[in-house]
This record gives C-alpha cells, structure tokens and sequence, in this order.
C-alpha cells in the first residue's frame, strides 16, 4: 500500500544546475555493438543492423539525472520516476544491474590508467638503471675482433 502512494517526481527541483556526462568531446551519444539478446534502457535496435543499438538521447540523459537520484532516493523509487519520465519501463532490478556494471566498469578503467601510469614510471626507472650498468658476468664482448671474451670476472 505504501507503494501506491509513494511521492513521484513528475517536477524535479530546478535549482540545481546538473552537468550531464555525454561520451563524446561535443556531447554525443555513440552506437553501441549489441552482445546480448536484451536492449539496454536508452538504445534501441537500428532497424538496418541487428547487431547495432542506436542511442536515444532523451533516455539516456534522463538515466544520468536518475543516477544521481539514487544518492537520495530508493531503487524503486528512482525506477519508477524513470520510467514515467521517458514512457519506457525499467525495473528497480533493470537499474540496480545498469548502475553497479557501469559502476564496475569504471573502476575498472580506472585501474588500467593507474597500472599504465606505474609501467610506464617503473619502464623510465628500469631504462635509466640499464643506460647506467655494465652488465653482468660475461654480457659483454670486450673482444672488438668478435672472438670470445676469456677474461674471468
């Protein structure tokens, strides 16, 4: 019962100036390659190519604002509100997976910088020692004739 009576947000507060995340440098959307047989909320099927889903603008910025709803708001709340704003539904369950892959995706990428940003540092360290060494036992031909070296070190 008290989900029938449950306040919906059919006019979210206007004083917050929100900055919608886009993919692209001028705010684009881009395509996606479809991998499953469900259509993620915010793309739908290009009628041309089954295997590519076409963004919907409208859709997916309302998912950005309904993400950070979620800070403030329940699950089923937020999906409910989401699917009244954009005419399409999606379950409490639908955005709890959406949320947490993306989730897990970024951290994810943010791993992956992190570890190029340590290789790249420990390949300067490692170079540096190399340009400074002179090698271990028998490296190093000190026979400019190309005969083997006989000194024992």
């Amino acid at each position: 019962m008290a989900r029938k009576y449950a306040p919906t947000f059919k006019n979210p507060p206007k004083s917050q100036n929100w900055f919608l995340p886009k993919q692209g440098e001028e705010g684009e959307w881009y395509p996606l390659i479809r991998i499953g047989r469900h259509v993620p909320f915010g793309y739908e099927q290009d009628p041309d190519d089954i295997d590519l889903l076409l963004p919907i603008p409208a859709e997916l910025e309302l998912l950005e604002q309904a993400k950070r709803y979620l800070a403030e708001y329940s699950l089923r709340l937020v999906s409910r509100w989401l699917s009244e704003q954009s005419g399409r539904y999606i379950s409490h369950v639908g955005l709890k997976k959406r949320v947490n892959i993306e989730e897990r995706r970024r951290r994810q990428a943010d791993a992956h910088r992190e570890y190029a940003k340590r290789y790249k540092e420990a390949s300067a360290k490692a170079e540096k020692l190399d340009k400074g060494r002179l090698g271990g036992r028998r490296t190093r031909n000190s026979n400019p004739e190309g005969g083997e070296d006989t000194s024992e070190s």
